[in-house]
């Protein structure tokens, strides 16, 4: 896998201050979207155990606590880099206790795959959905288009083939069908 951009503190992709880490690759191609560079799977760097270990280093950090990490892109959910970010999520999950984990991607929930599933039930917000153009809403937090959704807790039996409904996270205060 490869990153684009680490961000060591940020307070615009999710809530509190978090790492937030930009993989490369993305197959969806969003027409308008602000992140093109991140679109092919060898732009930016290599992603290794040394930049693994800084994040779980930053997020370990006192003097700047840091509510978790949020993974965006290109598309942490490509299929080529499933297993660098499930590996990441599990470190986070194992090392730094309390944080939460956000992800952003182009998928939408009925269109993952069983491996894309493994890695979604392992995060605490999903948001999901292409960026669309005619959609697009600068107002709007944390997304940036109408379409796409802000999915806490996202879990397969609750969104499966079932006509449940999938809860956004309290700040949003709707439901959408999954």
């Amino acid at each position: 896998m490869h990153y684009h951009q680490y961000y060591p503190i940020d307070v615009i992709n999710g809530p509190g201050t978090r790492a937030t880490l930009f993989v490369s690759g993305c197959e969806h191609q969003c027409r308008g979207c602000y992140n093109q560079s991140t679109w092919r799977l060898d732009s930016g760097h290599p992603f290794d155990q040394g930049m693994a270990d800084r994040i779980i280093a930053d997020l370990s950090d006192t003097k700047i606590k840091r509510r978790g990490l949020s993974l965006s892109g290109g598309d942490p959910l490509h299929p080529a880099n499933l297993a660098a970010v499930s590996a990441l999520v599990a470190r986070v999950r194992a090392e730094c206790p309390g944080k939460d984990i956000w992800c952003w991607t182009g998928y939408r929930l009925d269109e993952l795959s069983e491996a894309q599933w493994q890695l979604v039930e392992q995060l605490d917000v999903l948001v999901d959905g292409r960026f669309e153009q005619a959609l697009a809403d600068p107002a709007l937090r944390w997304r940036g288009s109408h379409n796409q959704r802000i999915i806490e807790r996202p879990r397969r039996q609750a969104c499966g083939n079932s006509q449940d409904q999938a809860t956004l996270t309290a700040s949003q205060k709707e439901s959408v069908s999954c």
